[in-house]
């Protein structure tokens, strides 16, 4: 069985991968970005080797016992289990494939788009951690792959980004102007992951009659009882069978698949104007803006810990859009003060 948030995060990093290659191809041809020199280290087959034993012992040792993690995966991941005569295998194969490319550490001339590999494993990484630690302070009891925070992932992924461009030369306006479209892209994607997978992002009770002017809509997209959620919210399903027979007990907002619909429109609208917006740092700002002001509406349907501050009932990831917001705000009004990128 494969897991629809699985599935659509890889899809997310792939849409994001091709989209910022795209951009860093776009941006040399331009003449504001350049080839570089990088010292380059091949990795030592000893390190190899250890890679190897990880990934496959644990890999063998998820396929012979997947029917009992199915739905946790985090539970054998960040565990000591797995399983040794695969690990091994996979050790010697790592080592020599290690040994067959290892070069001597050497200087080489890189082009910007070929930073992409380096960026997708560390952003990935730091990323992955930022959701889980946002995630624990938005909700501590709701914490594991189907609980992971957006904006925990994209300050994090971000701050690495950004890092890693600028060890290379290029400016943080140019690397964040890159990056905005394929983000706005791969949150769109990941969205469509939760909405399938069920992972508790959905929206409150929606106690309203559809409108006739909305007849044409599907039942699921007004208002969705989620049967078959990966989180085992809910009730029963009479005669089901399985790993996953839990759905909600009233209809409730979909609210994954609206952010998916909205982010992939907003994504077409950044795509169309990218040519046009000549201020370093400019579009940046529009992608702030537009996905704070999405995340800060959207959350008023949402099922999520609200703080209390003053008056007002708001959410974390309001206080963080509200947040992106300004300093998208902040971002085009500096700007605007600069000279546009050279024609």
């Amino acid at each position: 069985m494969i897991s629809s948030f699985g599935f659509f995060m890889v899809l997310a990093f792939a849409a994001a991968y091709w989209i910022f290659r795209l951009e860093y191809q776009r941006k040399e041809a331009e003449g504001l970005i350049g080839p570089f020199l990088r010292k380059v280290r091949s990795l030592p087959p000893m390190v190899g080797g250890l890679i190897g034993f990880a990934v496959g012992a644990k890999l063998v040792y998820w396929w012979i016992n997947r029917h009992i993690y199915i739905g946790a995966p985090e539970e054998y991941i960040f565990s000591l289990r797995g399983n040794w005569p695969g690990g091994s295998v996979a050790a010697l194969a790592g080592w020599w494939l290690a040994r067959q490319g290892y070069r001597p550490p050497h200087q080489e001339e890189v082009h910007p788009y070929q930073l992409m590999d380096p960026l997708l494993v560390y952003c990935g990484l730091f990323g992955f951690t930022g959701s889980i630690v946002f995630a624990f302070f938005e909700n501590p009891a709701h914490i594991g792959f189907n609980g992971m925070n957006y904006y925990g992932a994209l300050i994090a992924g971000a701050l690495t980004y950004l890092y890693i461009n600028r060890r290379y030369g290029i400016r943080p306006a140019i690397a964040a102007d890159i990056g905005s479209a394929g983000m706005m892209l791969a949150y769109a994607v990941g969205r469509m992951g939760c909405h399938l997978a069920g992972d508790g992002d959905w929206g409150i009770v929606n106690v309203y009659t559809r409108p006739s002017w909305l007849s044409w809509l599907p039942d699921w997209a007004w208002a969705w009882k989620y049967p078959h959620n990966s989180i085992h919210q809910g009730v029963y399903i009479p005669g089901c069978s399985g790993s996953y027979c839990t759905e909600l007990r009233l209809g409730v907002y979909p609210t994954p698949l609206y952010e998916s619909v909205i982010c992939l429109l907003l994504f077409f609208f950044l795509w169309g104007i990218r040519r046009r917006v000549k201020k370093p740092g400019l579009f940046f700002a529009f992608f702030a803006i537009l996905n704070g002001t999405e995340r800060f509406f959207i959350e008023m349907i949402r099922v999520t810990p609200r703080y209390s501050i003053g008056v007002w009932e708001i959410s974390q990831a309001q206080i963080l859009a509200l947040g992106w917001i300004a300093v998208g705000m902040i971002t085009a009004v500096t700007c605007l003060r600069k000279p546009a990128f050279p024609k």
